[in-house]
């Protein structure tokens, strides 16, 4: 897909990497800009883009430490995005980071996780 996007995270927005030849989306850090749809469009572009493409598989790590309502339902309808495009052969594959004193990032990837049908969903925590 020939896309590269990363952005440095600020006092409000999150670490931002693809890699689109390797079918990679890294998301680290907190969110809690005021405008939420605004700093993730091009990510939700280049997603939507990706997803609807011949791909065979994409990786989505997000190891967010925290975020805001906003956030949580731009990454929920994200991640059911990715579910609904994760069938024939195409493998898409979410690693959930946090750390074992994250209680409320742990529960949040939890009722993520209840959600998705299709894609594999990795609760990692360190």
């Amino acid at each position: 897909m020939g896309f590269l996007l990363e952005k440095q995270k600020t006092g409000s927005t999150p670490y931002v990497y693809i890699d689109g030849d390797k079918g990679y989306i890294k998301l680290a850090g907190e969110s809690f800009h005021e405008n939420v749809i605004d700093f993730f469009r091009e990510v939700n572009d280049w997603l939507d883009k990706y997803l609807k493409s011949d791909f065979s598989a994409l990786t989505f790590d997000c190891a967010m430490e925290y975020f805001n309502s906003s956030t949580a339902k731009l990454l929920f309808n994200m991640l059911l995005n990715m579910d609904e495009y994760s069938i024939d052969g195409k493998k898409v594959t979410v690693n959930w980071i946090t750390t074992v004193d994250n209680d409320i990032i742990i529960e949040c990837g939890e009722d993520f996780e209840e959600e998705m049908n299709n894609l594999e969903f990795n609760m990692i925590i360190q």
